[in-house]
């Protein structure tokens, strides 16, 4: 194990497991860019407030821009043994600059500094998901367009329901990936607040100047206080939760697409290039990228429970559990944005089997509602229109005869109100046409949801 930052006060070297145990660098080695802007910033900042010479902080801030480079290009090597990110640039600038490397730390801690660089790390990561949701929707929206004449049967636990245009399907996805979106950036605009300067708990009797960082590493305000700024990680929480709720919006999207890929639907044909085949039986086709995207749901969620049981009943301020919040982040980020980047390629490879999606549409139980509003239209009450369609469900459809084929005398038998012009209902496109109430499947309401979410 390298020189620790804390090793003067002990009187004996730690323990290797100890060492093993307690070193972190395996995964905050990811924000290791992080860590290095915010000691530019910092070293800048000692600089021009005179707690270090200003030439002092300008060998300092050239050292860690040149080990920046190494990072951004592959050359940086992380020392195994370090303890953290944090030793590893430390130790890494002494070798480079030498002794004045050590005033570096001055003012701060690895408490507000390990904050700070998950709080950026956050913030760039929350960029680049919301970027991808979007490319999702974009990716949706073009399948809906292509495919904007098509109508499905709509379900409802799994049972036949009424005829909806797949468009408006696709709507719904994107309807619920903008929410997911908005609370990304919800999470972000709350999280947009500078922990460094809080130190180790209490703040410092350092003349130092936070919002000259604030302003140099991007952030819109400064933490208020500064034990709130170390001992808590409801960001990442935050974080986590909407990306929960994201994949299960990914996950319920993945089984419309797993079902409607079967024989037994048959409303889609998904890719050779996004399935993939079985040892034993030649002639499968399996769904697996969605079948995975769906299980991945678990550890996402996983990961929001890792971090909720990790941080609950701590005492404030800093504790070293909060180490252990890392992993799950990375792991919940990771995973999400390889779920969406897979669906926006699925997508654009994606073909609609349209013979077979029409032959569900000859169920004339699809039409029960509107023969319901077709009576009410008469002046019938709900209650009476709905147990009179009942009684023709029962007669007819339940024994495989279709009410298309009722004369106008078998149709008063059920109601004196039903009259021949009922069975111009009893198609796919009369019934989506009727439903132009606002947010509804008529092609009317449709054709505006996607010329205003092309706008968008």
């Amino acid at each position: 194990m390298a020189n620790k930052l804390w090793g003067t006060r002990f009187p004996k070297g730690t323990n290797s497991l100890t060492d093993k145990f307690t070193s972190s660098i395996a995964f905050d080695k990811r924000l290791a860019v992080y860590d290095i802007l915010g000691s530019i910033a910092h070293a800048k900042m000692l600089g021009k407030q005179k707690i270090i010479p200003p030439a002092d902080a300008n060998k300092i801030a050239k050292g860690l821009n040149a080990i920046l480079k190494d990072v951004e290009s592959g050359k940086f090597k992380f020392d195994p043994q370090a303890e953290d990110i944090h030793s590893n640039v430390q130790d890494l600038l002494a070798k480079k600059i030498g002794q004045v490397a050590h005033k570096l730390h001055t003012a701060r801690s690895r408490n507000d500094q390990i904050a700070l660089d998950v709080k950026m790390y956050i913030k760039d990561e929350i960029s680049v998901l919301t970027e991808l949701v979007t490319d999702l929707q974009k990716a949706i929206l073009k399948f809906a367009k292509t495919n904007s004449k098509v109508i499905i049967p709509g379900y409802t636990h799994l049972q036949v329901a009424q005829c909806v245009l797949l468009a408006h399907h696709m709507l719904a996805y994107i309807e619920s990936l903008e929410r997911d979106k908005e609370r990304l950036l919800d999470a972000y605009r709350r999280m947009d607040k500078m922990p460094l300067g809080s130190c180790a708990l209490s703040g410092t009797g350092l003349k130092i100047n936070r919002d000259m960082v604030r302003k140099e590493l991007g952030f819109k305000a400064v933490t208020e206080n500064s034990i709130d700024s170390v001992s808590d990680r409801d960001y990442i929480i935050e974080t986590l939760a909407a990306l929960s709720i994201l994949s299960v919006h990914l996950s319920r999207i993945a089984e419309d697409l797993i079902l409607w890929s079967t024989k037994e639907f048959n409303f889609i044909d998904i890719d050779f290039s996004f399935c993939t085949g079985s040892s034993i039986m030649p002639h499968k086709k399996n769904p697996d990228v969605l079948e995975l995207i769906r299980g991945s749901v678990g550890k996402v969620q996983g990961d929001l429970s890792n971090i909720l049981m990790l941080m609950k009943g701590l005492p404030m301020s800093y504790n070293r559990d909060m180490q252990l919040d890392k992993p799950p982040l990375f792991d919940g980020i990771d995973t999400v944005k390889g779920m969406l980047e897979i669906f926006v390629a699925l997508f654009a490879n994606i073909v609609i089997e349209k013979e077979a999606v029409a032959s569900k549409l000859d169920d004339e139980a699809l039409f029960s509602v509107d023969i319901v509003e077709y009576l009410i239209k008469k002046g019938i009450s709900y209650r009476e229109a709905h147990d009179i369609v009942g009684a023709m469900v029962r007669d007819c459809l339940d024994k495989g005869k279709k009410i298309s084929s009722l004369n106008n005398a078998q149709l008063r038998v059920y109601s004196p109100k039903l009259g021949p012009d009922v069975k111009k209902f009893l198609s796919a496109w009369a019934s989506v046409n009727l439903k132009n109430s606002f947010g509804g499947t008529s092609p009317k309401q449709v054709q505006g949801q996607l010329e205003k979410w092309g706008k968008k």
